[in-house]
């Protein structure tokens, strides 16, 4: 059948969407007439409260000021100004609003938010003090009410059987986190500041005999007597507590307290003062491997330290690994080191993955059973909005039903649901002390609009200088400035979150429905990343996420192929109407809305990659290869310099990378479902954040598909281009040594096929070149010299069957210089042959010193260094001078042992810094550089017990290796230099300083206009 394509049929019979494009300006500024209108009235508004001040007062900007030339030559830069600055944000900014754009959390704002903020800005309130902003510290002050009433915390003080909870808004997630951090390491420390004011000296003495607690196990003890493994595990709410109970107990007031813990407490007398004291060892904070860059932030800025932000390992959907996460806490168990707290990360922004927070709250009761106690804080600053999703009195275990509105036409848009283990899991951030969540992301707030919450909205007073109050009540207003870590922030950003909240709603028939449809274009996506591509097509598309029939435990490829068919037939090909008729026919578990609910992440954000076939229809293996791929791909749809043009790019996508250390088993697991070796290279993986509601609205998905298919097509043929894959005959070019035996050395660059090895060869040179040749070395003892090949050669046959071929021969540097022209090349010996691609490669350099192949005769030796892994530097010298305690002799040297150099650490210098100049790698003329003629270094050799086809890794790992012999070693006249050519990547980006500077010029056209 034709594929449908957007078109102008109104969804008549699809009220929620209606009511949805009613939240934004539009992605072709359909409401521009209704918001101007807006715009227009807060102006008003504005004009009329400055005019209604003080009538009396008269104007200060006169008539005759306005009329004046400095004013309207002020007023007419302005304007220039203005209208530069409008024009150039209309050119370059990237078009957030449109359902083309699929790439960051980044979206149109709804227009609430906009004129919320607007309205708020022109009166520029200071959410520090109610002073300075009376109506938008309320504002705030009910967004947080109205956001811990939507995770299910308790806001009714009437409630005695849970605890009151309390929120407030912050610039983002990252300064949430950090609050959180902050909260918990003051929590995790508050029990040993009142025990240490016990002392006999100390204001609370006088309690010590008395004040009991109950521990995390055991019967009630006196504090005095707790130990302080138990003092760092009681339980929240008995910390928490310890105000109200020295109050009802000795009627200790909060003045008082506030005094003696400006003494005692961790804000005032430190960590490492109280670590002391109660000789506290390390404690640990436990996220997954795949936390937010906020994480480690935290702990640096709070003096926990980011070497205990420790790292749990992830799932093969990025969610974190409940299995490695108990053998942590096992492990601090057994070891007797305390815990803060264990982070759930409820939609990470990188693949919309949800953390399974159940299990989490169920390990923390079932290890409060054997003492270890600690906080559980939900990162929900991407996800937390989401749970507007769940239907009203929703309990865990309840089915939600599918879709059932059908609409008419091309325009209809359905609804999703989230799965059932994300509504569990988002359900029970209830049960978690503390929520990340940030307004500017899902809820479609304009910058900065983050929030912290608090289950027990005591904590709060745990990062303030002020005690907490004894009674239950509301938060005075003019307290809120003196909670978090925050001073002055923005009154606008509280009303922008609070007018969009209410003008929306937050329950499922209002950020809900528009979440449920942005839902169902992610699993429309998620289905494209999942079957777009057969055996057919020149490449491959992967999701992160595995289709049911992946996951079954009785998997096969004829299954999961079978179930990719299903999804191109009844998915791919069809509107969202017909998607829907079609479902009334077919029996309950085989729907395809439920089989589209089934697909892509946990949230609204899609991580997938893409390889590439040969003609022959065979698999990339090569993970380096797949990455050029997919960079070539997001290149071509994101802007990355002001020569990019934003209206051009018709789809936009972004990328991340699974840093192997980080993802582990589940970066391996995507690699093996990608075709692609299990090596420790990283893997480039594309993502689409889904948050407009319109893609799908007319089948418009199916337009951006077609682009995108285009686009891997004409990348594929990029890659396999000769410049970058193809190991077809060509000329090659060889760095040329030695006198007595003559070596030559590939010279190797780690982007290209034909490059991709370290290898060194011993040839012979017909009689007359050789006789050229070393004349001219004699003479020219410092100069580089260069064999060419006159004919396109095939490097495989030619060191397997040590064929000859026709060169030239040249002098390179210090000037260009023919030697020898038509001379013939006999390979005689292979030295060492060894593969640089990724798998083969060191996951990191030599720590104690710097490896080289040695070889030679033992009257002219050679050396070339060992390229461990990318980005390295060639360094290689003709005609060193060894001195050993045990001479080597020619059989050593015809096998390469390994050289190395002492007192250096190659891990210390790597990557070198440096640029081409005239003459090649400036670091060849640097005269503080450590590898240049004439330089002595102390040096090991050791035999290499490798073939000489070997690859690595480990291949410079000397530690199990025969030493022959130490000594001292003396450059010769001859020193080859490069780090340049070696790392030259063809596709390489513009660095972050380029970038800087080139959108910096086009920033200054602004300024151009004020002068």
């Amino acid at each position: 059948m034709a594929q449908h394509i957007y078109n102008d049929i109104l969804p008549e019979d699809d009220e929620s969407h209606q009511k949805i494009s009613s939240y934004f300006l539009g992605p072709k500024a359909e409401n521009y007439e209704w918001f101007k209108k807006n715009l227009l009235e807060i102006l008003d508004s504005q004009r009329d409260a400055r005019l209604d001040y003080f009538p009396k007062d008269g104007k200060f900007v006169t008539e005759g000021v306005q009329a004046s030339t400095a004013y309207r030559n002020s007023t007419r830069r302005m304007t220039n100004a203005v209208r530069q600055a409008a024009y150039l944000l209309g050119q370059h900014s990237i078009p957030f609003w449109s359902p083309r754009y699929q790439a960051h959390i980044a979206t149109d704002l709804s227009m609430p938010a906009i004129l919320g903020y607007f309205m708020t800005m022109m009166y520029n309130p200071n959410n520090v003090s109610i002073e300075a902003s009376p109506l938008t510290t309320v504002a705030e002050m009910t967004v947080g009410e109205d956001l811990c009433k939507m995770f299910g915390y308790n806001v009714d003080p009437e409630n005695t059987d849970l605890p009151l909870s309390w929120g407030h808004l912050v610039s983002g997630g990252t300064v949430a986190n950090l609050e959180s951090v902050w909260v918990t390491r003051n929590l995790k420390f508050y029990p040993l500041s009142i025990r240490s004011a016990m002392k006999p000296d100390g204001p609370l003495a006088f309690i010590a005999d008395t004040f009991k607690i109950q521990p995390c196990v055991g019967p009630e003890k006196l504090l005095k007597e707790l130990s302080t493994w138990e003092m760092l595990n009681l339980k929240s709410q008995a910390i928490l507590d310890i105000p109200e109970r020295l109050y009802s107990q000795y009627r200790i007031s909060p003045r008082f307290l506030d005094s003696v813990m400006k003494k005692y407490g961790i804000q005032s007398t430190s960590k490492t003062t109280l670590e002391k004291e109660f000789g506290v060892g390390e404690i640990k904070y436990l996220v997954a491997n795949t936390k937010h860059y906020s994480w480690p932030k935290a702990a640096a800025v709070t003096g926990i330290g980011s070497d205990y932000m420790v790292g749990v390992k992830v799932d093969h959907g990025a969610r974190v690994d409940l299995e490695d996460l108990r053998e942590h806490l096992q492990q601090c168990l057994d070891n007797k080191q305390a815990v803060y707290a264990v982070v759930a990360i409820m939609g990470s922004t990188e693949e919309g993955a949800v953390d399974p927070l159940r299990g989490i709250l169920k390990l923390r009761q079932e290890f409060e059973t054997k003492g270890l106690s600690f906080l559980v804080h939900a990162d929900a600053a991407w996800g937390g909005y989401f749970c507007t999703m769940l239907p009203q009195d929703y309990k865990p275990g309840e089915e939600i039903a599918l879709p059932s509105e059908k609409g008419s036409g091309a325009g209809f848009v359905p609804d999703s649901t989230l799965r059932a283990d994300t509504q569990e899991e988002l359900f029970m951030l209830r049960g978690a002390d503390s929520v990340t969540v940030d307004p500017h992301k899902a809820a479609y707030v304009p910058y900065p609009s983050g929030g912290l919450l608090y289950r027990d909205g005591r904590m709060r007073y745990l990062v303030t200088w002020t005690s907490p109050y004894i009674s239950r009540g509301e938060t005075t207003a003019e307290s809120i400035g003196v909670f978090g870590i925050e001073g002055s922030k923005p009154g606008a950003s509280a009303m922008a979150t609070w007018l969009s909240n209410v003008c929306i709603g937050l329950g499922p028939n209002g950020y809900g429905k528009l979440l449920g449809e942005v839902c169902f274009t992610c699993t429309r996506l998620s289905a494209e990343w999942a079957a777009m591509s057969t055996q057919h097509d020149a490449f491959l598309v992967t999701p992160l996420n595995e289709l049911p029939s992946e996951l079954d435990k009785y998997s096969t490829p004829e299954k999961v192929e079978a179930e990719k068919q299903k999804i191109r037939d009844r998915i791919l090909q069809k509107t969202n109407e017909e998607i829907v008729s079609e479902d009334e026919s077919r029996p309950e578990g085989d729907k395809a809305l439920a089989l589209l609910r089934a697909l892509g992440s946990d949230l609204n954000i899609n991580a997938f990659s893409t390889n590439w076939r040969y003609a022959d229809g065979t698999l990339n293996a090569e993970v380096e290869e797949a990455n050029y791929f997919n960079q070539r791909v997001i290149q071509r749809l994101s802007v990355d310099s002001p020569e990019d043009d934003p209206t051009q790019i018709p789809f936009y996508l972004t990328s991340t990378t699974f840093i192997i250390h980080e993802y582990g088993e589940c970066a391996q697991h995507f690699k093996k479902r990608l075709g692609l070796y299990v090596d420790n290279v990283d893997l480039v993986v594309m993502r689409n954040v889904v948050m407009s509601p319109w893609p799908t609205d007319g089948n418009f998905i199916a337009r951006l598909m077609v682009e995108f298919k285009k686009v891997l097509n004409e990348e594929v043929q990029a890659c396999l281009s000769p410049f970058r894959n193809d190991v077809s005959p060509t000329k090659h070019e060889f760095l040329l040594q030695g006198v007595e035996k003559v070596y030559i050395i590939q010279f190797p660059m780690f982007h290209l096929e034909k490059h991709r090895h370290q290898l060194i060869m011993e040839v012979k040179l017909s009689e007359e070149a050789m006789k050229a040749y070393t004349e001219h070395k004699k003479s020219n003892p410092a100069a580089t010299n260069v064999l060419k090949t006159t004919e396109d050669v095939a490097l495989g046959p030619l060191v397997a069957e040590k064929q000859s071929f026709k060169a030239t021969i040249e002098t390179r540097l210090p000037e260009r210089t023919i030697i020898a022209t038509d001379v013939s090349v006999t390979v005689s010996n292979i030295v060492k042959d060894r593969s640089l691609k990724g798998r083969f490669c060191d996951e990191s350099y030599p720590t104690n010193y710097v490896p080289f192949y040695l070889y030679g005769t033992a009257a002219y030796k050679n050396i070339d260094h060992i390229l461990v892994r990318s980005p390295n530097i060639q360094l290689s010298a003709d005609n060193v001078q060894l001195d050993l305690d045990k001479p080597l002799g020619d059989d050593a040297l015809s096998k390469g042992p390994i050289l190395c150099i002492e007192g250096i650490s190659e891990a210390a210098v790597q990557p070198f810094q440096s640029t081409e100049g005239p003459l090649g790698d400036t670091l060849a003329s640097d005269s503080g550089f450590f590898f240049r003629p004439g330089q002595s270094f102390k040096v090991s050799v050791y035999e290499d017990p490798k073939d000489v086809e070997t690859s690595g890794p480990g291949l410079a790992d000397v530690s199990t290796m025969k030493l022959l012999g130490t000594g001292s070693m003396k450059l010769g006249d001859e020193t080859y230099v490069d780090s340049v050519q070696l790392n030259r990547d063809p596709f390489e980006l513009k660095e972050g300083d380029e970038k800087f500077k080139a959108w910096k010029k086009v920033f200054d056209q602004i300024g151009k206009e004020l002068v």
